[in-house]
């Protein structure tokens, strides 16, 4: 039964990816379709067709290999686990069907057919969502390590004065992160002045809170100032609600104001000049 699967999928492949393409167009949840273009779907729809009779031809190591790089390939593109499960579904679900209006499957051998797909499909989605996860997991780490190195850096506006800006959630391994870096770089650049610019970070709670102020305290032992600013009129609520005392150091709403600050700290201003 197999053989003859592979047989009518080989013979009917256009006609299978068409209807296929169709079926997963209509899933409008997924934005799939949206954001990428009709080449690289299209050609998408190729590979994971050949993924689909691979599983039937090929050795296991081949057909791994295939489903290896086609999982990852799929996370590049944004397909979501529920999409991959339904494009399999869909996939088998179209063979059948068109293997039924041929004639091939009939009344008499449709248990033994509904048996074989049975055990065609659920290997190959459990396999794709195995390594789709562990390829996703990896992906998200290899950002997730990006974005640490790109968000927690202290960067040397004028002298004497640095600015670290803060992207994203913080949690207890980032915190760790920006205290190694802004010590760090604190007595690297000389900072008299450092202002942690909070803009990019959705939510201060009382652990958030917590690590800026172990922060700020951090950076008063090695002998500079500290300020947090960038704080949004929501965070400030926030931070009123909970009770948060900020007292210790100077706040600001904005990074500018936050730099005029500096500057008056370390005896200097911005003055406009006058063209000749």
């Amino acid at each position: 039964m197999n053989k003859q699967m592979a047989t009518y999928i080989q013979d009917n492949m256009t006609g299978i990816i068409s209807k296929w393409q169709e079926q997963m167009k209509r899933e409008q949840d997924d934005r799939s379709y949206q954001v990428i273009s009709d080449e690289v779907m299209n050609q998408t729809s190729q590979e994971f067709a050949g993924l689909m009779l691979s599983s039937l031809l090929e050795s296991h190591e081949a057909y791994e290999k295939r489903l290896q790089d086609f999982s990852e390939k799929v996370v590049r593109l944004g397909w979501s686990i529920t999409y991959v499960t339904k494009a399999i579904d869909y996939f088998a679900e179209i063979v059948y069907e068109g293997m039924k209006l041929q004639g091939m499957i009939t009344q008499e051998n449709m248990d033994g057919f509904i048996h074989e797909f049975a055990n065609w499909a659920t290997p190959i989605r459990n396999s794709t969502l195995d390594i789709y996860s562990k390829t996703w997991e990896r992906t998200v780490s290899l950002q997730k390590i990006a974005l640490q190195e790109l968000s927690a850096s202290l960067i040397p506006v004028f002298d004497k004065v640095s600015v670290m800006p803060l992207v994203g959630t913080i949690d207890t391994e980032r915190a760790k992160l920006i205290m190694e870096n802004l010590l760090d770089g604190v007595v690297r650049h000389r900072a008299e002045v450092v202002l942690l610019d909070i803009t990019g970070v959705p939510v201060v709670d009382t652990m958030v809170a917590h690590h800026i102020i172990q922060a700020a305290d951090a950076v008063r032992l090695v002998g500079a100032k500290c300020m947090l600013v960038g704080i949004r009129p929501e965070i400030a609520q926030t931070i009123v609600t909970l009770g948060i005392n900020l007292n210790d150091f100077t706040t600001t709403s904005t990074l500018q104001r936050g730099v005029e600050q500096a500057l008056a700290w370390t005896n200097r201003k911005i003055v406009e000049v006058e063209e000749a």
